[in-house]
């Protein structure tokens, strides 16, 4: 059996001497593994670097195997993200989440979302925008994706500033007011609004996204959140933000 398809480097770790087992996020063939023969050596180094964008050819005699991949880089931007703390944060943070899908189970826009936010870690609000709306879509593709489109209570669609923690489904300012304290903050560009966040609506951001995952995705599994997606947003605290759509 073989097929080829584009994919985006989650991981890789070395298995004896000079070859290496990679982990990738491709179009059509979700998350998938693959021995890389060579794959320890100097000459794929830079290639199989968490990150980049690459072709891979997937050979195997059986489907249920392993499986052998043939590589080739297509956008290296492991040079790139080194040299900012906030984006090798971000890469570790984005192929945690990943590993929570089925291996082999198709994903196409989760490699799309991944590829657009890959390409603009460069700019940490821009990044920090885009991997908090990656969190929400990681909800909806595992099944537990929230309703942010109109008020729980009352079906209006407009105003909507809280999300309920139980339902995990927008309410508007109406009718959220008696039950402010309780609430989710809701901030507009995570509903698609063209607004650009300040620090204050990250953190509000996260605290949405990172309360859901914690219940709906690590709790159950007996895990705790990975330390990358903290350094992450401690990264890009620190260093500022500026409004971004």
């Amino acid at each position: 059996m073989n097929w080829d398809d584009e994919g985006i480097v989650l991981g890789i770790r070395r298995h004896g001497e000079a070859n290496a087992i990679l982990e990738v996020m491709t179009v059509e063939h979700g998350r998938h593994l693959g021995l890389v023969r060579g794959g320890a050596g100097s000459r794929l180094r830079a290639i199989l670097q968490p990150g980049n964008t690459v072709r891979v050819e997937w050979r195997a005699r059986l489907d249920e195997h392993l499986g052998h991949f043939t590589v080739e880089g297509l956008r290296l931007r492991t040079a790139d993200l080194m040299a900012a703390a906030h984006a090798v944060y971000g890469v570790t943070h984005l192929a945690a989440l990943c590993r929570f899908l089925p291996e082999r189970d198709p994903h196409a826009e989760v490699h799309q979302a991944l590829g657009l936010i890959l390409d603009h870690l460069d700019d940490r609000t821009v990044a920090a925008v885009l991997i908090a709306r990656f969190e929400l879509l990681m909800l909806t593709e595992l099944g537990f994706g929230l309703d942010l489109e109109q008020c729980a209570a009352t079906g209006a669609t407009a105003d909507l500033i809280y999300v309920s923690p139980k339902s995990g489904r927008a309410v508007s300012r109406a009718a959220g007011e008696p039950w402010r304290d309780r609430m989710l903050q809701l901030p507009a560009f995570l509903r698609g609004e063209d607004h650009g966040p300040d620090a204050q609506e990250l953190t509000q951001a996260f605290a949405l996204t990172g309360f859901f995952l914690e219940r709906h995705v690590l709790a159950p599994r007996g895990l705790a959140m990975h330390d990358a997606r903290a350094s992450f947003i401690a990264a890009v605290m620190r260093e500022g933000v500026r409004a971004a759509s």
